[in-house]
């Protein structure tokens, strides 16, 4: 009940509702912080930068924010704001004596920007936390892809990387430069949960809460990879606590998931009723349906990026990452999506429209069985 209290506070909060607050119960196993950490969050009020802020706070910590005061400028107003834009050099309020035990850099998207603010800090804080991503791996054919893989594109030289995979790449390496052996790099799967503005898990719990007969992607056993916000934010926050550093890949859940595990266990918290109907990896091919944002959260299990949803997670299990049950995960964002203004619900930003499924699931039926219902 405490976990469920926090969740609906905060989820308020993403909405633009009350302030937060609420209680965050240990995980089995974890311990209160031995210390009083001063963390610096570089961004903090986007989609997890929210969850680490109420994490730490409830976990006793002081906390510094530095970003632009664009996004929900209101959010915490009880913790220290510093203002500033890494994307114009404008790091003024970074500059000066102030020291900090972690930094942790959840809005980098370029290289610069990390190589900017971590030669700043570099002697003024112990530990630099960069959030980088999956995309970083060269290729993402392999299955049990882990952090020993090369990342950026080696068929190239540095000053040619270009995309988001890449200079995450890059930017990691500017972390590292800055704080060696003082680094932690944090490679998240598929991000989900509330809050969440791009929908690409949200649109399957709105989906199965609709009900109806839902077209889903591939086969009941393609592997299906992602990790709670919360999740994420709260282990980070337990990184910085222990002074865990390394290279680590945040997927979840802790074993493999398959499609289908996923899809039921989505459908267990409506009570909707609600028919399910894969569809072949080919034809959603033939069909133009794209994996990832047509099929969002998905990846066909043979290709270029099959290893995506197969990725290895056994280094971020042993220090210490923990996942929050499915039915949590689809009920709490059901339930945050369910409260947004009507012009959102009306606009998901993945998946596919009504109109389109109807016509896929009615294409797959003639193929299927010729057309007889």
């Amino acid at each position: 009940m405490l976990e469920r209290r926090s969740f609906l506070k905060t989820a308020a909060v993403l909405g633009g509702g009350l302030s937060l607050a609420g209680v965050h119960p240990l995980v089995a196993g974890q311990t209160r912080p031995s210390r009083t950490l001063r963390i610096l969050i570089l961004g903090g009020t986007g989609f997890i930068g929210p969850h680490q802020v109420s994490y730490a706070l409830e976990r006793g910590h002081a906390l510094t924010l530095f970003n632009r005061g664009r996004t929900a400028p209101d959010l915490f107003p009880d913790v220290e704001q510093l203002r500033g834009d890494r994307a114009v050099g404008n790091l003024e309020e970074l500059a000066g004596g102030r020291e900090w035990d972690v930094v942790v850099d959840n809005s980098a998207t370029d290289p610069g920007w990390v190589r900017d603010s971590a030669q700043l800090l570099k002697d003024r804080a112990g530990q630099y936390i960069f959030i980088s991503s999956q995309s970083v791996y060269a290729s993402r054919a392999e299955i049990g892809i882990d952090e020993t893989a090369p990342v950026g594109r080696p068929d190239l030289p540095r000053e040619e990387w270009t995309g988001f995979g890449p200079t995450k790449a890059l930017s990691e390496e500017e972390a590292q430069r800055a704080f060696p052996g003082r680094t932690t790099i944090v490679r998240p799967s598929l991000i989900v949960g509330p809050g969440d503005e791009t929908d690409r898990w949200t649109y399957w719990p709105v989906r199965v809460h609709r009900g109806g007969n839902v077209a889903v992607p591939g086969t009941p056993r393609d592997p299906m990879q992602f990790i709670d916000a919360r999740d994420l934010s709260e282990w980070v926050i337990r990184l910085g606590e222990n002074g865990t550093a390394g290279v680590f890949n945040a997927v979840g859940p802790t074993a493999l998931l398959s499609s289908a595990e996923m899809f039921y266990g989505i459908r267990a918290v409506t009570s909707t009723p609600v028919a399910f109907t894969w569809v072949d990896a080919d034809f959603l091919r033939e069909m133009g349906v794209r994996a990832w944002s047509d099929m969002p959260a998905w990846q066909a299990p043979r290709g270029a990026a099959a290893g995506f949803s197969r990725m290895s997670n056994a280094r971020a299990l042993a220090a210490g990452l923990t996942f929050r049950p499915l039915a949590d995960t689809a009920r709490d964002t059901l339930e945050w999506f369910l409260a947004q203004p009507p012009d959102r619900q009306a606009s998901l930003r993945a998946g596919l429209s009504a109109e389109r499924e109807r016509w896929l699931l009615a294409a797959w039926r003639v193929r299927t069985t010729g057309g007889v219902p």
